[in-house]
């Protein structure tokens, strides 16, 4: 396991976790410790997103306008969780995380919590291929309320155009520093979703979208509330 870098990245998040500056900074924060810390660590990761950005990857996800596929997904007490079901009560915003060990998912996942009772009665629903020990870890870190559903085998966010392959130099790189990505995934191979964000309407249809291959950055909390509540009228 690669210490330095796990140690900083833990403090980094600790550092900004309750912080009021907005999301963005906060991760940009993290990232740029890491910079510093390592900076060959971070030009890896730089050419995988480079990579990933030339390939358009993310870009054939689900669009504004269209129709959000269901789901139904086991939750973090393994209890089965439906788009279709959630859409009969208020809009939803459904959220795309690669997992528990990814400190950028855990302050994105502390965020979500913090503009939770903000948008009500709209839900949230976060998505990741981990299994309910790690889903529920991530939650109970974040203080939040609603449900972390566990996508078996990356199976929805394949549906989507969402997943990614991590390659070989990328996982080698995830591995080393101490994450064992299959077994938080209980099976074999490196696929992760692309972090992403939709915000759907009771008519079924996304009102909003935030897709982007570099998971430093996430959806601005503040444009995702005005999303939310948009998605009321």
């Amino acid at each position: 396991m690669n210490q330095p870098i796990v140690m900083a990245l833990e403090q980094a998040f600790q550092d900004v976790r309750d912080s009021d500056i907005p999301l963005g900074e906060r991760l940009t924060y993290v990232a740029d410790k890491i910079r510093t810390l390592n900076p060959h660590f971070s030009g890896l990761v730089d050419n995988f997103v480079d990579r990933l950005e030339q390939s358009g990857a993310g870009d054939q996800a689900p669009q504004v306008g269209e129709v959000m596929p269901g789901f139904v997904l086991p939750d973090d007490q393994g209890r089965l969780v439906s788009l279709d079901q959630l859409l009969e009560t208020a809009p939803v915003v459904v959220a795309f995380h690669r997992g528990h060990w990814c400190p950028f998912c855990r302050l994105n996942a502390v965020g979500l919590a913090q503009i939770e009772q903000d948008i009500n009665p709209i839900q949230i629903v976060a998505i990741s291929a981990e299994t309910q020990s790690y889903t529920r870890e991530i939650k109970a870190e974040a203080q939040a309320h609603f449900p972390f559903l566990t996508d078996v085998g990356n199976g929805y966010a394949l549906s989507l155009n969402l997943a990614i392959w991590v390659d070989d130099a990328m996982s080698s790189l995830i591995a080393d520093a101490g994450w064992d990505i299959p077994k938080y995934q209980g099976q074999d191979g490196w696929i992760l979703p692309i972090p992403s964000v939709f915000v759907v309407g009771q008519d079924g249809l996304i009102k909003a979208r935030h897709v982007d291959p570099d998971y430093r950055r996430r959806m601005d909390l503040d444009n995702l509330r005005a999303a939310a509540q948009a998605a009321l009228v």
